[in-house]
């Protein structure tokens, strides 16, 4: 929808033929409310991997996630034991200081005794020492090259350190070294880690195949069937995730994460009837009024973008109705209701919104801009600067900025226009910020600061709006020839514009071409326009 004002150029008079003329038209603002809906498709979740911590030397339950590592031990003495086990148990106590140096000595003693190069990389790592850390875990794994361990916790290492692709190679490594050696529990931490750097690197389709193991190992984890089906529908194989959701329904009719990812296959597939039947079939199940908002929600963004914006709406309250204090369906309901041109209503919801989450600057933003669409300037200003003062994206911003700006414009404020809307075009330029600047430039006779918004704007977005008031401020600058450059394709693209003939015939003038200039005043006369009368009588 549009907002709109009958603004016009001030006019003044000059004796050297820069006389400006009122702009004729209606200039558009457009609407700046956001009414992009959020998916409920999303990538997974990347939890930090837990490093493995050390075995008891003496455990031999290769089962218990207490004993993973058996090693070889180069015929340790019974010193040599107590002393492992003295450094082991400062390292439990979280005495991190004390077991470096225990394992230290302990390395001294035996370097090729791989449990106290394992010791001192934990304890390096507790104290954050990740490069004396990845020493020791490397020699680890070359002093055991068949435990999973040694790997593993040089994944977590490059993962701390931000080396991704080489966390993923470890972490491949060490379930390929796990696979059939360890616990459930143990592989599963091993696989979540992997997990998590498939998903950053964004290669699904090895996603899928890491949780599509985890399954078969856990059959009865339903979040782990529902991240595998999303990981599926990530690789681009929705269809074939359709039946992990239907089965995972079933055991879980209220899982409303399950319902919106089924719907969003099916509208992928430009099934959106479907896809509303399934948002539907899920709302009496839902755990309670959040997750039926939820639904709802994405119900109404359905709705709204096939077209059907009056139910859109309906679903919007219905989703404001299951919560009540839901901030974001109050918003998208203020979103819907101004897309039908309900102002009051939209204000109503967008209040609501504001109330429920008074920090939001994106709220209070899009609250401001439906106040100008009311005329309300002096609210819409005040709110747009409270919006302006509160953390936000450049866009909640902007938005703040650009329609404190207008209001103030139209309240004849125009250095405080010019201001934020000078503010707004640096954080998110837009062809119409800049030609509200250029406006507001023009209005403090500012005539270069116009020209240059106004070139700005028609680069953004070509507008023959923008374009008649660019050849009034190249007038008003005394660029005659410039003025006229830009008004001549004006009156060849649609002859009937009156103004664009009178203001062509003020730059010919003004160039000294008085037989140029009287042609265009007469055309411009023919088309109604009462100054190019005068200008020939």
């Amino acid at each position: 929808m549009l907002l709109s004002s009958a603004l016009a150029l001030a006019a003044c008079t000059s004796a050297h033929a820069q006389t400006m003329v009122e702009q004729v038209g209606v200039t558009q603002i457009s609407n700046t409310l956001n009414q992009v809906s959020t998916p409920n498709l999303k990538a997974p979740n990347i939890p930090a991997p837990a490093v493995i911590s050390p075995a008891q030397p003496a455990a031999t339950d290769a089962s218990s996630p207490a004993s993973l590592l058996t090693l070889p031990v180069s015929a340790p003495t019974p010193a040599y034991l107590a002393a492992l086990d003295k450094a082991q148990a400062s390292l439990k106590a979280g005495s991190y200081r004390d077991a470096q140096a225990q394992y230290e000595a302990l390395v001294s003693q035996d370097y090729q005794n791989p449990q106290a190069h394992f010791g001192l990389g934990l304890s390096l790592f507790a104290l954050s020492d990740l490069q004396g850390a990845r020493f020791e875990f490397t020699q680890l794994a070359a002093l055991n090259p068949a435990g999973f361990e040694g790997p593993y916790n040089l994944g977590v290492v490059a993962s701390r350190l931000n080396d991704n692709a080489e966390a993923l190679t470890q972490f491949t490594k060490a379930a390929e070294l796990a696979r059939g050696k360890v616990s459930t529990p143990v592989l599963r931490q091993v696989l979540e880690a992997l997990a998590g750097e498939q998903a950053r690197k964004a290669d699904y389709a090895a996603l899928v195949t890491t949780l599509s193991e985890m399954v078969r190992a856990e059959p009865t984890d339903l979040d782990l069937q529902y991240r595998q089906a999303q990981a599926l529908t990530l690789a681009g194989q929705g269809t074939l995730a359709l039946p992990v959701l239907y089965a995972l329904r079933q055991k879980a009719p209220g899982n409303t994460d399950a319902a919106l990812l089924t719907a969003d296959i099916y509208a992928a597939q430009k099934l959106t009837d479907r896809a509303i039947r399934e948002l539907d079939a899920a709302v009496p199940p839902a755990p309670d009024g959040t997750a039926r908002a939820r639904l709802l929600l994405r119900k109404a963004d359905l709705l709204a973008t096939s077209g059907r914006t009056r139910d859109a709406v309906f679903a919007a309250q219905d989703a404001v109705n299951a919560d009540s204090r839901n901030a974001a369906a109050q918003a998208r309901l203020g979103e819907l209701r101004y897309a039908r041109n309900d102002r009051p209503g939209a204000l109503t919801a967008w209040k609501a919104a504001v109330a429920l989450d008074p920090k939001n600057a994106l709220y209070l933003a899009s609250q401001a801009v439906v106040e100008l669409a009311l005329g309300q300037n002096a609210q819409a200003a005040q709110d747009a600067r409270r919006a302006s003062l509160l953390p936000g994206d450049n866009a909640a911003l902007a938005r703040a900025q650009f329609v404190q700006g207008v209001a103030s414009y139209r309240q004849a404020d125009y250095a405080s226009a010019r201001s934020a809307l000078a503010s707004s075009a640096l954080k998110a330029p837009s062809a119409e910020t800049s030609l509200w600047l250029g406006l507001s430039s023009y209005a403090l006779k500012d005539y270069g600061g116009a020209v240059l918004a106004l070139q700005d704007s028609l680069k953004l977005q070509p507008s023959a709006q923008t374009q008649l008031s660019l050849g009034s401020a190249l007038i008003a600058s005394g660029r005659y020839a410039d003025a006229e450059a830009t008004l001549r394709p004006l009156v060849v693209s649609d002859p009937t514009n009156g103004e664009a003939w009178y203001q062509l015939g003020l730059s010919r003038q003004a160039q000294g071409r008085k037989a140029e200039a009287l042609a265009s005043f007469r055309t411009a006369a023919s088309l109604g326009n009462a100054r190019a009368r005068s200008a020939l009588k």
